[in-house]
């Protein structure tokens, strides 16, 4: 007798046995109000692995009566696509569902276009990356895009609950005692984990009447974390990283940049990412920062892995122990813009260069007065285009050294840069 996985035993077969996703089943949610309309658009699911993304499909198909084909973006290709069109000639409007949809090229989405278009196929899509960057614009146009949310633990435990009471297996063991919550926690909020882990855990303690956290961890031993370095959590798990160091928080940057190693990322594009910190965010508020950053990059380039993840880990704690300025960050942005609005002004004459006889005539270099003549290396003249004279881009941070630049400057310039920053308001 074949084998079939309890996730596939308990799958839920109508709208109202499916745990979560109220926003888009409730009763006056869009999908339930497209089945009573009986007017279903092409869509496409975008959310984490197991949240019933294909079990929406499936019974999406059933309600409506149509013909359900499946394809996976990862083994098929147009010609399978033409094919599931072709039967259209025979049974009419298909739905095709499309598992990991984001994998399709530009030329295996375009190939849908026109079956959509006429109404031949009912595209139901699902994907784990977000479609904004996946699917071309021409294929989103056409279909409705869901978002489905993780699984709650609430949620988690209902679906062990209702397992306990579909599944004729299961019944024999729901007096069995266990942590539900470790299971949830090993799932990472994906039913289809859950329940694979909820029939580890049963098989191999058929004969107990409990199962302690330590049993349980050794039968079901993999905690793998989701971390696709491909995808989206990718950026979401990097961007905590960043806001943590930048929020002055070592506590959670250790957190993401242990999830990032335990996920596998590569730890000079961690190193990178530090070295850009150092300038954007800590600046001028501590200069050694960046050359901290750069020590770590080119020591994780040498050292390699596993070393490399106490210099990802002491560079972290420095940086987000460090003070604050993006003064140096801002300036320059200050700067391009201005360019941009204001061209090429003039260069002040006794700044250009003079490598001609007729340059010199024309007064290019004259009058230059050379710092280092002057007492402590200062003299004041004018260095900016005339136009722009008092112009500022750089304003000293609210921090101990640039407190110090500040003061510097106020006394080197007198009045002619204003260094308090313009009011937002």
């Amino acid at each position: 007798m074949q084998f079939i996985p309890l996730a596939e035993r308990v799958r839920p077969q109508t709208i109202d046995d499916i745990v979560g996703q109220t926003h888009l089943l409730g009763e006056k949610a869009p999908i339930r109000q497209a089945l009573l309309a009986k007017k279903l658009p092409s869509i496409i699911f975008w959310g984490p692995p197991g949240v019933g993304k294909t079990t929406i499909a499936r019974i999406l198909a059933k309600e409506c009566g149509f013909p359900f084909k499946t394809l996976s973006a990862v083994t098929a290709g147009v010609k399978e696509v033409r094919a599931v069109i072709d039967e259209t000639k025979l049974f009419g409007t298909i739905i095709l569902f499309i598992d990991e949809i984001h994998r399709f090229n530009k030329s295996q989405q375009d190939s849908l276009l026109g079956a959509i278009e006429s109404g031949k196929i009912i595209l139901i899509g699902a994907t784990t990356e977000n479609p904004s960057f996946e699917v071309n614009n021409a294929l989103l146009s056409r279909c409705q895009v869901y978002t489905l949310n993780p699984l709650t633990k609430e949620e988690l435990n209902q679906i062990i609950i209702n397992a306990f009471l579909k599944d004729d297996y299961l019944k024999k063991y729901d007096q069995i005692k266990f942590n539900y919550y470790k299971l949830i926690e090993f799932s990472g909020q994906d039913a289809r984990k859950l329940l694979n882990g909820l029939e580890s855990l049963i098989s191999n303690s058929e004969n107990k009447t409990s199962i302690s956290d330590e049993e349980m961890a050794e039968i079901l031993q993999d905690n793998s974390l989701q971390f696709d370095k491909d995808g989206e959590y990718h950026y979401d798990v990097i961007s905590a990283f960043i806001k943590s160091i930048r929020g002055s928080d070592p506590q959670a940057a250790i957190y993401y940049l242990a999830r990032m190693i335990a996920g596998g990322e590569k730890p000079d594009f961690v190193a990178r990412r530090l070295v850009i910190l150092a300038s954007e965010d800590i600046g001028m508020a501590n200069p050694n920062a960046l050359l901290y950053a750069n020590a770590c990059m080119q020591s994780v380039k040498m050292i390699g892995m596993p070393e490399s993840r106490i210099i990802l880990s002491n560079c972290t704690i420095y940086l987000a122990t460090s003070p604050k300025s993006n003064s140096t960050y801002m300036a320059i942005d200050n700067a391009l813009a201005f360019v941009k609005k204001t061209g090429n002004l003039p260069i002040p004459l006794q700044l250009r260069n003079s490598p001609t006889p007729l340059m010199k005539d024309l007064g290019y270099g004259q009058n230059y007065q050379y710092a280092h003549n002057y007492e402590n290396n200062f003299v004041f003249t004018e260095l900016m285009p005339t136009e722009i004279s008092n112009q500022v881009f750089y304003y000293p941070a609210s921090n101990t050294k640039e407190s110090e630049i500040k003061k510097s400057l106020l006394f080197n310039w007198k009045n002619k840069y204003n260094l308090e920053p313009k009011s937002n308001d």
